[in-house]
């Protein structure tokens, strides 16, 4: 089966790479469910993929929960009869220097950025086991294959997505496939997240200068999930052509 009439599950899906990725495989005939917080926003873009033929549900989604993650899941197999491929987005990024101790902030990431994951790889794991085929696309980053300053904690999650990606992929889980995206610096929400004024200055005038759209993402995430059962792509980093690290 390639990427028509697949069906996708997606969290973050109300903005940047969750609602562009959304976007794209609905235009390309694959069946999406978009999960998120702010149930307004999807509804806009269920809107705007219905209008032009596409197949798209909606439903809310909190990904600190794993009883929310399980439901949204379920609901995806429970509406389509099945579920393809599940693409774990959901991220934040406030980046800070560890002197600040913004330990808060630390929880919160390891809760949406790596716990956020594995949840939905819990989730998951069940229905593409007893399918015998299945996909997760997970959303890491460039921190989590380099590190900078201010970046130490939110460079740890993005590491962690790429080692249980790896170990999944190494389990060799019959028709299981696994596939980590590393973004470079894309035109997202995440630098809202960022509290440190100097962080979030230097990160705007990056982004600002050189970032990326969200639909190049969105064409790395297609990219993998349409191809042949037999062949896993396994890592793709997308950076601006600009951006040296």
């Amino acid at each position: 089966m390639n990427g028509e009439e697949k069906v996708v599950a997606i969290t973050g899906a109300s903005s940047g790479i969750g609602e562009a990725t959304g976007r794209l495989l609905a235009g390309r005939g694959a069946r999406v469910l978009l999960g998120a917080r702010r149930m307004d926003r999807l509804e806009t873009i269920r809107g705007a993929i219905q209008s032009t033929g596409g197949v798209a549900q909606i439903h809310p989604l909190d990904v600190t929960r794993r009883k929310s993650v399980e439901d949204f899941v379920k609901h995806a197999k429970q509406t389509f009869g099945r579920i393809d491929v599940m693409v774990n987005n959901a991220g934040i990024m406030p980046l800070s220097p560890m002197s600040q101790l913004k330990v808060d902030e630390w929880e919160r990431m390891v809760d949406v950025n790596i716990k956020g994951v594995l949840y939905g790889i819990a989730a998951a794991l069940p229905f593409f086991t007893e399918q015998g085929a299945g996909h997760f696309v997970n959303v890491s980053s460039v921190a989590g294959k380099v590190v900078f300053p201010g970046s130490a904690v939110y460079s740890g999650t993005k590491f962690a997505v790429r080692a249980i990606s790896e170990g999944l992929r190494m389990e060799n889980l019959p028709g299981i496939r696994s596939t980590v995206i590393f973004p470079g610096i894309v035109v997202t929400e995440l630098a809202n997240s960022i509290t440190d004024e100097q962080m979030a200055r230097n990160i705007r005038e990056r982004r600002d200068a050189f970032a990326i759209s969200p639909d190049a993402i969105a064409r790395a995430v297609a990219f993998a999930i349409e191809q042949p059962d037999d062949v896993d792509v396994n890592e793709i980093v997308v950076r601006p052509i600009k951006q040296d690290r």
